[in-house]
């Protein structure tokens, strides 16, 4: 199981290892270790290595905040969405005061020098409650929630200053397994800009996140060992370039040291959509699907071993949304979605990250496999309201 890890001296520590494994690079240069454990040439490259972080760290923790949720004692255990939980009589809680509390926080990062910021929108999806942003520098800000996505786990906030520091948005594509990344984040709600690093394990996971209230399918997720805590949601995975590739958002409470970020492509249309038309615009096709492997393939007795198999929800949900895009195209449950405008879908492009860089009403060819014929259908794309 996965959760979203919204609720609940890095620096230092890498400084004081430098400058041991500086020390005992020249002990070993000077004889005294009689040759030591490592050679010359590998002390160089830790040095080097951590030296690599925390100059990342220095330039990139300036633009990392700590966002706290308060919220009055009376609305503590009610979350506005999908979901309502009546507690009944709780006599050992404190009497409403009306004030408000901090109840938990999250992470983000700046991405406008006019306090646009990136955050979870697990983290800021409570309509009861309101939120306060924190900078590196010790400042505090209310914050407002100018935008969430309803599919990616995504959420922009906005506090009123100017001349902020911003992160640089680095290429997800481009992310190889057991490349160093290094996150930053509010652990636990309570340790502000903590950095742990650790490598890149794992490339286009698909895996399902929750909170304990509700649930989501992340895909092309990137995993790492990168320490993930409670608290990390929202903060930004980054490269040794000091580029931000991921936007924390899960741990898995099975596995140790296996974390989940969103990548920041998927990301980046989303800012663009808000910066340009003040909203977020999310091309729609209206169908609920699988991508294909050949594990999946093999359960479902398909014929090919990759594209977007078109399948009802995990509750039951159809799989063609009555009304939507591709119900008026004439698509249905079973057919096997293998191309986009001639574009072969697969793990590493998805259907939803392919639909994603067309604006609503463009028309669009899908080449789809039903019953073993392949078929073109033409496909307006919609907007998810």
């Amino acid at each position: 199981m996965l959760l979203a890890v919204s609720f609940v001296g890095g620096i230092v520590g890498g400084a004081m290892t430098t400058s041991l494994a500086e020390d005992m690079w020249r002990d070993n240069e000077s004889g005294k270790d009689g040759g030591g454990l490592f050679d010359t040439e590998k002390k160089r490259e830790v040095v080097r290595e951590e030296s690599a972080i925390i100059s990342v760290v220095d330039t990139v923790s300036p633009a990392v905040v700590s966002v706290i949720i308060y919220k009055k004692l009376g609305s503590f255990f009610n979350r506005t969405g999908p979901f309502l939980f009546d507690f009944g009589s709780l006599p050992s809680l404190p009497q409403d005061d009306g004030e408000l509390r901090p109840t938990g926080g999250g992470s983000g990062f700046i991405v406008g020098q006019d306090g646009l910021i990136v955050t979870n929108r697990h983290v800021v999806e409570d309509k009861q409650a309101t939120y306060r942003v924190v900078l590196n520098d010790g400042r505090e800000f209310e914050a407002v929630v100018k935008a969430i996505d309803p599919i990616l786990d995504f959420a922009l906030l906005k506090i009123e200053t100017t001349g902020l520091p911003t992160v640089q948005l680095g290429d997800s594509d481009g992310i190889r397994i057991g490349q160093t990344v290094i996150a930053i984040g509010n652990v636990l709600s309570e340790f502000s800009n903590t950095v742990t690093s650790g490598i890149i394990s794992g490339v286009n996971r698909r895996v399902v996140a929750g909170d304990g209230l509700t649930s989501e399918v992340i895909e092309e997720a990137i995993q790492t060992d990168a320490a993930i805590n409670p608290g990390n949601s929202g903060g930004p995975l980054v490269n040794l370039r000091g580029e931000v590739i991921g936007i924390n958002t899960a741990v898995s409470q099975a596995g140790q040291s296996l974390g989940f970020a969103i990548p920041v492509n998927a990301a980046k249309p989303l800012l663009t959509s808000f910066r340009e038309q003040g909203r977020i615009v999310r091309p729609w096709l209206g169908v609920r699907y699988l991508m294909l492997n050949a594990a999946i393939a093999e359960q479902e007795k398909l014929s090919v071993k990759e594209g977007a198999y078109i399948a009802p929800g995990r509750r039951g949900e159809p799989g063609v949304v009555a009304e939507g895009p591709a119900a008026k195209a004439g698509l249905k449950e079973r057919d096997i979605i293998t191309a986009v405008n001639g574009q072969p879908l697969n793990t590493k492009r998805s259907l939803s990250r392919m639909i994603a860089e067309f604006k609503s009403g463009t028309e669009i060819n899908l080449t789809i496999l039903r019953d073993g014929k392949e078929m073109t259908i033409r496909v307006t794309v919609g907007e998810l309201k």
